[in-house]
């Protein structure tokens, strides 16, 4: 009975620093694990890792001390998402943390129990990676990105930067469901407006030179939703961009610095700071269904001034003075 009431008060003590699942296993000798299923490449997303990694310090978790973070990159191909989340599950992480939706997507058809935290995804809702924002269910929470929801948005100001846009092309990555739905608003909101828009798909890399060849010459500008597959090539994307004379719409600044001309959308690096606070909750007890999805609470409007110098355009101060940044 002795023996029983100091265990009861050394679980009791161990609680007030942690949840009793991640005590145990440190003493077994084991710290948690993260599994962070990169949809690009480390090279293109080190400032986003480096977000969450640093809010995670803020939180209490130190890499190497506290937790142990498991670092894969799919490279914006399916079959290496779905490789890695299996490889996670092998492995036995405690969280597996992911963005973009084929690689959600992943992650949810490896496991229905380990739990999964998604930094960035167009409609979490619409492509049934959760039931509800306000009580998600399942294993799955994190952050929306909205894409879908700010197509409208971004091209009413490819409209204002670029003066008689009539003819618009519409390139993303038709093996991303929320690409595909992106895709669809922005073509609904373009007939609506009454321009002449196309939508262009692709789902691999080698699909990109041909399509270009197939817009050159025929359209005015052209929207890029954000991707992983996008995301990996966007210099190549930007370049053919820029030979053919192409103003460029994408979902975030990544790709502006690339060399596209502009982007409006959620503050990427924001919400991956935001997801660590998720891993933290999970690793401290709390469970996925009830944690609700957040939305995005920073949008930026990012231009670069050397590539509408490229491309002959001519970009007003007013305009200018909306930018929440100007490359140049």
């Amino acid at each position: 009975m002795v023996f029983l009431g100091r265990r009861r008060e050394f679980i009791t003590l161990l609680g007030g620093a942690a949840a009793w699942p991640l005590a145990a296993r440190a003493l077994q000798g084991k710290l948690p694990t993260i599994g962070f299923l990169g949809s690009g490449t480390a090279a293109t997303q080190s400032q986003w890792t480096g977000a969450f990694v640093q809010r995670l310090r803020e939180l209490g978790w130190s890499e190497g001390r506290d937790v142990a973070i498991e670092y894969r990159w799919a490279e914006g191909r399916n079959e290496r998402a779905a490789e890695i989340a299996a490889e996670f599950v092998r492995l036995k992480v405690d969280v597996i943390v992911t963005y973009g939706t084929q690689s959600i997507l992943a992650a949810k058809q490896a496991t229905t129990i380990i739990p999964i935290v998604f930094a960035l995804t167009g409609d979490p809702v619409a492509t049934g990676l959760v039931a509800s924002l306000g009580r998600p269910g399942g294993n799955l929470t994190g952050l929306s990105s909205q894409a879908a929801d700010l197509g409208a948005k971004r091209l009413e100001i490819l409209r204002e930067a670029v003066p008689g846009l009539r003819r618009l092309a519409i390139m993303g990555n038709a093996g991303n469901p929320a690409n595909v739905l992106d895709m669809a608003r922005v073509h609904e909101a373009a007939r609506i407006l009454g321009l002449d828009a196309a939508i262009f798909e692709i789902r691999r890399t080698e699909d990109i030179a041909p399509t270009f060849d197939a817009i050159t010459g025929r359209k005015d500008a052209l929207y890029i939703p954000a991707d992983a597959l996008i995301n990996t090539n966007r210099i190549r994307i930007n370049t053919l961009a820029l030979d053919a004379r192409l103003p460029t719409m994408h979902g975030s600044r990544d790709y502006v610095e690339a060399g596209g001309l502009m982007s409006y959308g959620v503050n990427f690096t924001d919400q991956f700071r935001r997801a660590a606070g998720y891993v933290d909750r999970i690793l401290r007890g709390a469970k996925p269904a009830d944690l609700a999805v957040e939305q995005p609470t920073k949008f930026d409007l990012v231009i670069n001034l050397k590539t509408a110098k490229v491309l002959g355009l001519t970009i007003p101060e007013s305009f200018l003075l909306r930018a929440d940044e100007v490359i140049e």
